[in-house]
């Protein structure tokens, strides 16, 4: 896939960052995210269904059509890596990881693709069968006790998500700032108890994209697909 500059040259005063080849932290952890296989909930919310300050924070989230920014991302061996992402909704979505990582993640609204560019594979998810299709929607419906977990304190605000039907038996941990609703930082549990925590930070909203940022070269992808 070929270089591009995620932001339209009209947006004066913005960022406009080459697209690289960059990635994820390894395949597997991020394949865990993204695909929500076998990740278990987190253990230390109590249940709770949705209840209006969920369900504010997230009309507050998904009325922001859309945002880049910068990223750090933990790894459950300690391991740390970085990057910038884009997203626009409904469905779209980029992550562009820093060297050494190889590998890349892009969602065009149907499907995500995880790439490893040094080995020249990629794997493919329907996005409706990823977090990613709630997360990403124009409307977040927190209804059908969707919310598992809510924790309000002074600074953070704690949200558990899951639903069979979305996240298989995974959840994911999302904290917002109490008093802008701005998503900080969120975290999956795989089966071992192994997280993974993404914080982000140098938001910026509003954000007029070039349309090629979110392709998905699906021949590239089927040739090299495992």
């Amino acid at each position: 896939m070929n270089e591009i500059t995620p932001v339209r040259d009209t947006n004066e005063g913005l960022e406009q960052p080459g697209v690289t080849r960059r990635g994820l932290l390894s395949a597997v952890s991020m394949a865990g995210v993204f695909a929500a296989v076998g990740l278990s909930p987190v253990a230390a919310l109590a249940q709770a269904p949705a209840n209006a300050t969920a369900q504010k924070i997230a009309n507050h989230f998904s009325s922001v059509k859309t945002m880049m920014g910068e990223f750090v991302q933990f790894g459950p061996r300690g391991e740390q890596t970085g990057g910038k992402f884009y997203i626009e909704r409904p469905g779209k979505l980029r992550f562009n990881y820093e060297d050494p990582s190889p590998m890349r993640v892009i969602s065009d609204g149907n499907n995500v693709v995880i790439g490893n560019m040094k080995l020249k594979t990629w794997d493919i998810y329907p996005l409706s069968k990823t977090p990613l299709s709630l997360l990403l929607s124009d409307k977040i419906d927190l209804s059908n006790d969707k919310v598992k977990g809510v924790k309000e304190e002074p600074d953070l605000t704690t949200i558990v998500l899951g639903d069979k039907s979305i996240f298989g038996e995974a959840t994911i941990t999302l904290m917002f700032d109490p008093k802008t609703f701005d998503l900080r930082q969120w975290t999956t549990t795989d089966t071992q108890n192994k997280d993974t925590t993404v914080m982000i930070f140098n938001v910026q909203t509003g954000v007029d994209f070039d349309k090629r940022v979110f392709n998905i070269n699906y021949d590239e992808v089927r040739r090299r697909g495992k």
